[in-house]
């Protein structure tokens, strides 16, 4: 009605302004007044000519205003394309197979699309309201009392009949212009609403498709299974074969191209990841190193590097695809497992080989039935059949894939997972649950595959940082092969939480529970919770803790990527200032951590205030020594005092400085004793940095020279024998010094630098080497 009215307006002032009478007088009567016209308030040519140009101006601008720009078009064809996604979804929804895959796929998608839709929608009104916009310009015009003299203005209207011709052509355009993209508007609302109307009801079909694979055993969904009487001649089955075979690849295909953009960066990553492990693996082969690669005994990336890297590659897509359709997925997981084939082939034993393929074949079946055969007798007694071999399998033969296996302690869950699905399956399909029968037969099947393939996984993760780290050490110069056993069974640890928390979803997406399970934690962790004027919630503490956690792990695991371990103690030609970086790191880490869990907890900077209030009060009444300690660690890493593998003497404490702490300091003493000192105790005191400018010490040994000689010849001797010595650094002149002198005796004291890591060492073969000298000379010699 308002644009109807509109229009109405706009016609009617368009006709005044162009379609008013002509007519003129060519003579006009003479005014008898002769008064003074200076001061009366005329209208000139120039005002004229300012109200069409203004109107003009209207004209043009809502021209181009009504236009569609480049957004309205990439609009339409948005539009275009969300019409085809939902044609090609709602034609799938009539003839795919229901399994909870493709209908837990549909309902995503559809989603997105009612989004789409609702974005879409309100674009288009958006649009609408900018064209009332418009025409209001025009009904503006009629409050411009100068365009309006002029038009009933008769005599006047004559001068400026080429302007009002083109404002006609302006006005014919711009009303031509609206009305067909108004037109184009409601039609794309149009069909907008009922594309929304297609997709409720289709959201509505799925839920209730996938309601009927809920996990209840008063619903019965076809006949038992002594009930079932029906025959399909071979021909229709057939058929039904390859209809069903076109809509799943209908089906995968639009998933693929749907993902196409994550699934080609997860490709991308992929192969940087192969491509950084190939030259790691070249570098040390192409420096003699081969031979100490072998000692590590990988299992896996001793087989090349690409199936690995698509074994990593394949878990991800698994996991990250929890909703893709049935065949995109079990396609996935076929070549998982067929790379798994080729990886096991001559590392296993015959007998595990042999019980592996025939899983394989198992779920092979398993996925066909599940496809491409549709529910009858012949489908239900197939999958019991599957089922009770699957329980045998379970109960029998997995015993001998499980002792090839990484880790071990998730196969046995799995395998009772395995067996009791299996179990109910058979059940559930007797008694004519048959979806749920189904989807309880692919679970267990992929939770047994899955954690056969995650355990490869995380070996893999732990062969290429074992990898890594020696490839690190090698450029640096460390060749020393260093005990990558215990190393493994440390860094395990925090992936064995990922690699459980990835087979736990893959379960529940196959279980068609993780949505809804996720629903109702993600409510329950986002509940306001309030203490006094405090309001929190559980997500923004469990957060907290997570990231503080993450923020620890990574500052610990940190020093790995820098190629250092536990066991580089005795490393004599340390690199402080790597040490040193990876001090910094660790600080930066452990900062940027706890800015990012307090973000994340989502505190106000008021209560934030408070507590740092608070926190000053528990530092002046008990927390002084721990932040005493901290700043002092701070201090000590930018400071430099001391660093990691120098020789130290703090107070009546010596040795050599292992680890740097933001608290303490841990020395090695020479008696093999771990010194801990606090950081604080170490600025309040005086140090003494043996090794602060370089790691040579001016080492003495007291001898004592009898015999028919002189000083000449002794430090010839002297001398000689010390240049003879390796450990002696000779690039720093050696002292001796006469104590006292006597006819036939000499007490002498020679000074000389060495290594400071090995000064004990080098002091006993400085003796016996001059031993030896002053002996061949026919002199006694004692130290």
């Amino acid at each position: 009605m308002i644009q109807k009215r509109s229009f109405i307006v706009l016609s009617a002032l368009l006709a005044v302004l162009f379609f008013a009478p002509l007519a003129y007088s060519q003579s006009t009567p003479k005014k008898t007044e002769s008064r003074s016209k200076l001061f009366e308030e005329t209208t000139t040519d120039s005002d004229y000519l300012m109200a069409i140009e203004k109107a003009s101006a209207v004209m043009e601008t809502a021209y181009n205003d009504a236009d569609f720009d480049g957004a309205s078009h990439h609009l339409f064809g948005e539009i275009r394309r969300t019409q085809s996604k939902l044609d090609l979804i709602l034609a799938s929804l009539k003839g795919a197979n229901p399994n909870v895959r493709n209908q837990q796929m549909y309902r995503v998608v559809l989603k997105e699309i009612q989004q789409e839709l609702d974005e879409q929608n309100d674009a288009i009104n958006l649009r609408n309201k900018n064209l009332e916009k418009i025409k209001d310009r025009f009904i503006e015009l009629r409050k411009d009392k100068t365009l309006v003299g002029l038009i009933k203005d008769t005599i006047r209207r004559k001068q400026f009949k080429n302007e009002f011709a083109n404002l006609r052509k302006k006005y014919k355009n711009t009303d031509s212009l609206m009305t067909k993209n108004q037109g184009v508007l409601n039609k794309n609302k149009r069909l907008t609403v009922e594309r929304k109307i297609a997709v409720s009801n289709a959201l509505i079909t799925v839920e209730n498709t996938l309601e009927k694979s809920g996990i209840s055993m008063l619903r019965k969904e076809y006949p038992f299974i002594w009930n079932v009487t029906d025959s399909i001649p071979n021909k229709q089955v057939t058929q039904s074969i390859g209809s069903k075979v076109l809509i799943e690849e209908s089906v995968a295909a639009y998933y693929l191209s749907y993902r196409a953009g994550g699934l080609l960066t997860l490709a991308f990553l992929m192969g940087l990841l192969g491509w950084y492990i190939s030259r790691n693996l070249k570098y040390l082969k192409s420096n003699g190193h081969a031979e100490s690669l072998a000692l590590f005994n990988f299992k896996y990336l001793n087989r090349g590097v690409i199936i690995p890297v698509a074994i990593i590659g394949l878990n991800i897509a698994v996991v990250s695809n929890l909703y893709a359709p049935a065949l995109f997925i079990e396609i996935l997981e076929l070549i998982l497992l067929g790379f798994l084939t080729i990886l096991f082939k001559n590392k296993w034993s015959a007998n595990a080989m042999r019980n592996w393929t025939f899983l394989l074949g198992l779920f092979l079946a398993l996925c066909f039935l599940d496809l491409f055969i549709s529910v009858s007798l012949l489908q239900r007694c197939c999958f019991i059949i599957i089922n009770g071999f699957g329980i045998r399998y379970g109960l029998v033969q997995i015993k001998s894939v499980k002792g090839e296996l990484y880790i071990k302690g998730f196969f046995k869950w799995a395998s009772i997972i395995f067996i009791v699905f299996n179990g109910l399956s058979i059940l559930y399909n007797i008694f004519g649950r048959v979806s749920l029968s189904n989807m309880l037969s692919l679970t267990a099947f992929i939770s047994i595959t899955q954690i056969i393939a995650l355990s490869v996984l995380l070996k893999i993760i732990l062969e290429v940082i074992i990898l890594q780290i020696y490839t690190t050490r090698v450029k640096r110069g460390i060749e020393k092969i260093f005990d990558h056993e215990n190393l493994s069974e440390t860094l395990k640890k925090p992936f064995i939480i990922i690699i459980s928390y990835m087979w736990l979803v893959v379960i529940g997406s196959n279980l068609n529970i993780w949505e809804s399970l996720r629903t109702s934690f993600g409510s329950l962790l986002s509940h306001p919770n309030t203490i006094g004027s405090i309001t929190f919630t559980l997500g923004n503490i469990l957060l907290f803790f997570i990231i503080i956690w993450i923020a620890h792990l990574l500052q610990k695991y940190v020093a790995y990527f820098f190629g250092e371990i536990d066991d580089d103690e005795n490393e004599e030609n340390i690199n402080k200032r790597q040490h040193s970086k990876l001090l910094i790191t660790r600080l930066v880490v452990l900062i940027v951590g706890y800015l990012l869990a307090v973000a994340a907890s989502g505190m106000p900077l008021d209560k934030l205030s408070i507590l740092l209030g608070a926190l000053g009060v528990g530092v002046g009444l008990g927390l002084q020594s721990v932040v005493n300690n901290f700043v002092s660690g701070i201090i000590l890493i930018f400071d430099k005092p001391i660093q990691i593998g120098d020789v130290v003497d703090i107070s009546s404490e010596s040795g050599r400085v292992k680890s740097m702490g933001l608290r303490t300091t841990k020395i090695n003493a020479p008696n093999g004793a771990e010194i801990i000192i606090p950081n604080g105790n170490l600025l309040s005191q005086n140090i003494t940095n043996w090794t602060y400018t370089d790691n040579f010490k001016l080492v003495d040994i007291a001898v004592e020279i009898t015999g028919e000689t002189t000083p000449e010849d002794i430090n010839a001797i002297i001398s000689e024998s010390l240049e003879s010595i390796t450990l002696v650094n000779n690039a720093k002149p050696s002292q001796i010094y006469y104590t006292a002198i006597s006819d036939g005796k000499y007490k002498i004291q020679v000074k000389f630098w060495c290594s400071i890591y090995k000064t004990e060492e080098t002091v006993s073969t400085a003796r016996q080497v001059l031993f030896s000298s002053f002996k061949s000379k026919g002199l006694d010699f004692s130290a």
